[in-house]
């Protein structure tokens, strides 16, 4: 039997969508409002999700209070209140849109949970724009 456990968690964040081998019209044209040169902001939502055998001994597909520990460490103390274009590593060279922030969280998470474990990424960066990524490639 596999159940999925979830854990809600956010956080505030500035990001600009720009591609710097395009011209500033061009990606005006693309990202629109999103490629303002003064950056711009969300309040995302996240949803880190664990699909699982149920552990005989706990009962747990994994321990709650580690999830919570680890989207706090990983996740929230890195991006919350950050300029991710500026701040978070990760993005100097790569376009922060929700799909590649999606990733990066992901793989932020991948190492530090049982690999027996499916790991799945959903991002709402507006409460109607979401994505969500499980690790295909």
């Amino acid at each position: 039997m596999r159940v999925t456990v979830s854990r809600k968690a956010h956080f505030n964040a500035a990001h600009r969508l720009y591609n710097n081998e395009w011209s500033d019209a061009r990606n005006a044209e693309v990202f629109g409002k999103c490629a303002n040169p003064n950056y711009h902001g969300h309040n995302y939502e996240l949803i880190i999700s664990v699909k699982g055998k149920i552990h005989p001994d706990t009962g747990f597909v994994m321990d709650m209070k580690v999830l919570k520990a680890l989207i706090r460490e990983e996740i929230e103390e890195q991006f919350d209140h950050k300029n991710l274009n500026e701040e978070v590593p990760e993005f100097k060279t790569l376009n922060p849109t929700a799909e590649n922030i999606s990733v990066v969280i992901w793989e932020k998470l991948r190492n530090k949970i049982s690999e027996d474990l499916e790991l799945t990424v959903t991002l709402y960066e507006t409460p109607r724009n979401f994505v969500t990524y499980s690790g295909e490639s």
